[in-house]
């Protein structure tokens, strides 16, 4: 008896249920670049080293060439074109834009789906190689250009827009404190 190589899958992406008979090797990233047309998400080295592909699933971020399109089923998927909120882009996109944080592009779509990921680990209190005191009692490290630098180094920038991409990554998450601050 032979076995089936594809299967009939529902991906949940930007809050819509899509549908598509996928092959089981295919990749997240195919699936959503040549199946669904949501190209925003880009293909840049397909082995996970450079974050270009970078998408959110289930509100943690993932590399989208190492993901497989059958294991994402039944979860959250968030592409950069679900990040903004209707006309409203979201913070870290606004941020991106107000301090030049691309430069070409390409790896912009990613950038912005790991900063998103980044700024909620970091107020989560997620330690990283850069956090210089781990115990819990230490509390939420301070969102430095260190911490950022660390936590953003799985995407890569080929125009070296890093010292930008820092800074919107800061402004960002100022901006997502003061809203919260606002909401208590």
């Amino acid at each position: 008896m032979a076995l089936s190589t594809s299967s009939a899958i529902t991906l949940n992406i930007n809050g819509e249920k899509h549908t598509l008979p996928v092959d089981h090797r295919t990749t997240l990233l195919d699936a959503l670049r040549e199946r669904l047309d949501l190209t925003g998400t880009k293909k840049g080295c397909d082995q996970g080293q450079c974050g270009a592909c970078t998408v959110l699933i289930d509100g943690r971020r993932a590399v989208s060439c190492l993901q497989l399109a059958v294991a994402s089923e039944g979860r959250e998927i968030t592409t950069i074109e679900g990040v903004a909120d209707g006309e409203r882009l979201h913070a870290v996109q606004q941020a991106f834009l107000d301090l030049d944080g691309y430069q070409c592009g390409y790896c912009t779509p990613g950038q912005i789906c790991s900063a998103i990921a980044v700024i909620e680990e970091h107020a989560a209190g997620w330690p990283s190689a850069a956090t210089t005191d781990v115990r819990p009692e230490a509390g939420v490290p301070e969102l430095s250009a260190d911490e950022i630098r660390e936590r953003m180094s799985g995407n890569l920038c080929r125009c070296g827009a890093y010292v930008s991409i820092v800074q919107a990554v800061a402004q960002a998450a100022a901006a997502e404190t003061k809203g919260t601050e606002a909401v208590a």
